[in-house]
């Protein structure tokens, strides 16, 4: 059964669920409409999704410090502070902390990073593959490969889980949203390293003997 955009976008109206997620499931499918919806139900991926689009504005900023070499800053959203204050919540925050000075990411999501960051990395890539010795014919498609690599590594929410590997952090917010039953968000985040940025000074050791010595 070939499934066609224009069925992609009736599941993702019905539903909410995201484009992927109902290409997967029209596939499973076989391309019955009323079975995919029943599928993105059953995952919970068609509530989550409708709880994605409201506002969540109240929520916790958590600071982490790790052996007093790198430190987090970082805000996650809810809808009500009644969920802010709640143990899970609290724990997915800290976990959420944990990652960003684990595994260094620089933006939250794919579409948080800046499409001329994008392009750059893209022309780096495609002149990898062919520097390689790539074939032209099949650049472009091993630079999409290696983009999605980079998202992995750039964006927190593509991220394995340092703590479960076989989890993304985007799989651990959605199972959250599921579970606490409001719209969470990861807004923002700040981590801090020491000596980040700072140019160490390099002297020349024959040079710096020699100072020592008066000459």
């Amino acid at each position: 059964m070939n499934i066609t955009a224009a069925m992609v976008k009736e599941l993702r109206e019905k539903t909410g669920a995201g484009m992927m997620d109902c290409k997967k499931a029209l596939t499973n499918a076989e391309g019955n409409m009323d079975k995919a919806v029943e599928i993105l139900r059953e995952k919970g991926l068609a509530a989550v999704a409708k709880k994605a689009g409201r506002v969540a504005s109240e929520g916790l900023v958590e600071a982490y410090i790790h052996g007093g070499r790198i430190g987090v800053l970082v805000e996650v959203n809810s809808e009500t502070d009644f969920v802010a204050k709640n143990q899970e919540f609290k724990d997915f925050v800290k976990d959420v902390s944990l990652q960003i000075a684990a595994a260094n990411p620089q933006y939250v999501s794919k579409e948080d990073v800046p499409a001329d960051i994008i392009e750059k990395e893209k022309e780096i890539l495609r002149n990898q593959a062919l520097n390689e010795g790539k074939p032209e014919k099949i650049v472009d498609k091993m630079v999409e490969g290696r983009i999605e690599k980079y998202y992995k590594e750039v964006c927190l929410l593509e991220q394995s889980f340092v703590k479960n590997p076989d989890v993304t952090i985007g799989n651990l917010l959605t199972e959250k949203i599921s579970k606490i039953g409001e719209n969470i968000t990861i807004r923002r985040f700040t981590r801090y390293e020491v000596g980040e940025g700072i140019e160490k000074k390099e002297e020349n050791f024959a040079e710096e003997v020699a100072k020592q010595m008066g000459q």
